[in-house]
């Protein structure tokens, strides 16, 4: 999987198609990211002693196919490369613009 917790990335398939968010947390092993603000989900919480019972919204993984990374230059959607740079370090770069990701 070529994305980073911190990556902006875009929404290409399903219900929130066009939503952008940064990435919370990965999953690798399922191939799965965990995007802010989409397929936000009920959940039905049970009281503990730090908690309050009730219903909250939280995000849900969804498949990393179905995001793809913005382009810090043009803000559009791109696919992610790799290279290498003087000191022989891999690097991920935009296709579109040739510019270096984080």
């Amino acid at each position: 999987m070529n994305f980073k917790v911190g990556d902006e990335v875009v929404v290409i398939t399903g219900s929130d198609k066009g939503k952008k968010g940064k990435i919370i947390k990965t999953l690798k092993n399922e191939n799965k990211v965990i995007v802010e603000g989409v397929h936000v989900v009920k959940k039905h919480e049970k009281a503990t002693a730090m908690s309050q019972a009730g219903i909250i919204e939280v995000e849900a993984p969804i498949s990393a196919s179905n995001v793809m990374i913005i382009d810090p230059k043009t803000k559009k959607r791109t696919r992610i490369g790799h290279t290498t740079d003087k000191n022989n370090k891999k690097i991920r770069i935009a296709k579109k613009s040739n510019e270096k990701l984080d």
